[in-house]
């Protein structure tokens, strides 16, 4: 069976215009689950019962895996098993009598007006990393971007005159997010005393790169957030991801509409950003029982 793995994934690049990130994604949960199969003895994708899906399912839970990343798991086989049928590799489909685990919606983290400010502050300084960590992290706020859609950034990505910068999402979307004010002159800050100088002949494309000269990396990114997070006393769990939720849900609190965030957001799903009414929402709440007198 694993045999059919690559030509999932090519089909998945070619058909779907997944990212990198959710190509490695699918390649590592379905590699587990071929693996199972192979075990079984399960040589053609029509020997596949749908028995062999829900006990795969069941070692996964044992395994200590949550129920929402089991629901990811199961969403890959589902897609796997379709994409058999399109292709004429099968003539079955085990999965569609599996059904998805339950999972409790999680509302996103993120961090309040006061952590943010502390948090951007904690880069001041004048070295190199300071003034390109603050840059990324304004940017970050200002925008929403996902860590990916910044690290990825290209500099004739990004209009500082006109304040806005262009970047390609989740299934090769492109979309145009406006940059304010504050951001702009921190990047701006970068670009001339900083990037400039690393790269005087502009060799590289990507905006930010590390003290070696290379291409920032979200590994890099996620040690640089924790760490200034540190520095900043913010006890609240972060994630490059935190600053994204930040900016969804201090918009809304502050009147955006949910159309004009679902844009700056890149969600393919009006839904997706709903989410963000619920977190203003239960803040909401959390205040009431918090300062009214029968709380």
């Amino acid at each position: 069976m694993n045999r059919y793995l690559d030509l999932f994934l090519a089909w998945l690049v070619a058909e779907k215009g997944l990212s990198a990130n959710t190509r490695s994604a699918y390649a590592a949960d379905l590699g587990r689950y071929l693996d199972f199969l192979d075990s079984r003895q399960r040589p053609a994708p029509d020997n596949v019962l749908s028995s062999d899906i829900a006990d795969f399912l069941a070692q996964e839970r044992e395994r200590g895996l949550a129920p929402r990343s089991r629901a990811r798991l199961l969403s890959a086989i589902r897609m796997f098993h379709k994409f058999l049928l399109i292709e004429r590799y099968a003539t079955l489909n085990p999965v569609t009598t599996i059904e998805a685990p339950r999972t409790l919606k999680k509302l996103p983290s993120f961090l309040s007006a006061t952590e943010v400010e502390a948090l951007l502050t904690a880069t001041c300084g004048d070295r190199p990393e300071d003034i390109r960590d603050r840059a990324m992290l304004e940017l970050l706020y200002a925008t929403g971007l996902r860590v990916s859609e910044l690290v990825n950034l290209k500099k004739r990505e990004l209009n500082l005159e006109v304040g806005y910068l262009m970047t390609v999402g989740k299934g090769n979307k492109e979309r145009l997010v406006p940059v304010g004010e504050t951001a702009r002159l921190r990047v701006a800050d970068y670009i001339e005393r900083v990037r400039n100088r690393q790269d005087p002949d502009g060799q590289h494309e990507k905006l930010f790169l590390s003290r070696l000269d290379e291409a920032m990396t979200r590994q890099a990114f996620w040690n640089i957030i924790k760490k200034r997070a540190l520095v900043a006393g913010v006890r609240t769990s972060i994630s490059p991801h935190t600053l994204r939720h930040s900016f969804a849900t201090h918009l809304l609190a502050n009147g955006a509409d949910l159309r004009s965030v679902q844009m700056m957001l890149g969600h393919a799903d009006l839904s997706t950003t709903q989410i963000y009414t619920h977190v203003t929402q239960e803040r909401l709440k959390q205040l009431h029982r918090q300062l009214h007198p029968r709380g």
